[in-house]
């Protein structure tokens, strides 16, 4: 029985709606995938059915998503994360400090820290460099937004994850498809937070907020030492051919980073405190991987392929166009590209398109409209930043933009320009 794409639709709104009316997005989904598929011609057996499928299509991802709470955790209990974030805005100076806001942002996420965290960890670090620069709220905060962004592509995260076990390729082959368009990301970025510079309030000193005693942390070294370690492993299958997995590599990297800070004692607090920041998004993956076996079986991915070929567009189009659509159903980069995988994947593939290029586009294509009010990280950002809704939201056209440019850049380079590696 084949869901028609109105029934489709229908689930996806109604769990749009649900979790911008606080219904948590894991049970939100899953009652927008249900719904659907019976209001699509599904009866209720087939639509449970069609359910579990996606939840348990999940599974290899979550596995590896745990496995990186051990790296998580490391970064963010034993300081490490703080420390990398200074650094860098101190090596840089007062004359590059909204770019080094960018780039501590982008280097943060890019290791593997998630970027909730990142905006937690730098917020209080921007809105410092803001008073001192006298520089805008909404630069400060856009530098750092941006930053996160930009870094999301490159990470060992849930995203390139679920990519990467969705086509079948390394893990590093995902992340370094992201690295040029990431490139323009941050220049993007930094273009419109030199225009914002000298636009709107300015940061008050009562809404600076110290968290973490700066005498405590690790050293640069100690600190980088960890998420190295990781990149190193995964880089393994392209520098000697050997292929190490993930879900040995992530929690490898929080192992050593934890000997490296000389806290090997605390390596079992730091994995508890990762696995709590993972539980969410393993939640948040069986609810979308619901509504994932609902759009799979629809006729939802038929009617896009149909407007694509009527429309004359290039068959590449319908990767960046899977990730920009589900990136804004969702309004979570993790959801949205483990849905355009699972629903799109082998047709963007039919057309001729590299699996690695499928990877960056629908990766990049997530970036445009993933920070939408019903998605958690718009909330989290407003709130750490002292930003009321409206305000946050005036910033959302740019942080838009920044994704947009890094579609486009990875849409030339693998779907126009044809090029894999």
């Amino acid at each position: 029985m084949e869901i028609s794409t109105f029934g489709a639709l229908f689930g996806l709104v109604l769990a749009i709606a649900l979790i911008i009316f606080k219904v948590p997005a894991a049970y939100g989904m899953m009652i927008g995938a249900l719904v659907g598929g019976m209001i699509g011609g599904a009866g209720l057996a087939d639509s449970i059915t069609y359910m579990i499928s996606g939840a348990s299509g999940m599974a290899s991802s979550i596995l590896r998503i745990m496995a990186a709470g051990v790296l998580a955790g490391f970064l963010i209990e034993s300081g490490s994360a703080d420390t990398i974030a200074r650094t860098i805005v101190q090596k840089l100076g007062k004359r590059f400090s909204l770019l080094a806001i960018v780039l501590a942002a982008w280097v943060l996420q890019g290791v593997g820290t998630f970027g909730d965290v990142v905006v937690v960890i730098m917020a209080p670090i921007a809105l410092e460099i803001a008073v001192a620069t006298n520089t805008s709220k909404a630069a400060a905060a856009l530098a750092l937004i941006g930053g996160i962004h930009a870094g999301n592509v490159i990470s060992p995260n849930p995203n390139t994850i679920n990519l990467s076990d969705g086509f079948g390729i390394p893990m590093t082959s995902v992340m370094l498809a992201g690295l040029i368009p990431a490139i323009f990301g941050i220049l993007v970025t930094y273009l419109f937070v030199m225009m914002l510079k000298g636009k709107g309030p300015m940061v008050e000193s009562g809404e600076i907020e110290s968290t973490r005693n700066i005498a405590n942390l690790p050293s640069f070294p100690q600190a980088i030492a960890g998420p190295l370690v990781t990149i190193l492993l995964l880089a393994m299958r392209a520098l000697v051919g050997v292929t190490i997995d993930p879900i040995l590599a992530l929690p490898v990297g929080g192992i050593v980073g934890s000997i490296a800070v000389g806290k090997p004692k605390e390596m079992v607090r730091y994995a508890e405190v990762g696995l709590g920041r993972m539980s969410g998004i393993v939640l948040l993956l069986l609810g979308t991987g619901t509504i994932a076996g609902i759009v799979s079986n629809s006729e939802l991915s038929s009617a896009i392929i149909s407007v694509v070929d009527a429309a004359g567009l290039p068959g590449y189009i319908l990767a960046p166009l899977a990730g920009i659509t589900m990136g804004a159903a969702t309004a979570s980069t993790v959801s949205g590209t483990s849905v355009a995988v699972q629903v799109f994947g082998e047709t963007i593939l039919s057309y001729g398109v590299s699996p690695v290029g499928a990877a960056a586009m629908i990766h990049t294509g997530c970036r445009c409209f993933d920070g939408l009010p019903h998605g958690s990280f718009f909330h989290i950002s407003a709130g750490t930043l002292r930003f009321s809704i409206k305000e946050r939201l005036k910033i959302f056209p740019f942080e838009s933009l920044i994704g947009w440019a890094m579609t486009i850049v990875a849409t030339i380079l693998y779907g126009v320009l044809g090029f894999s590696f």
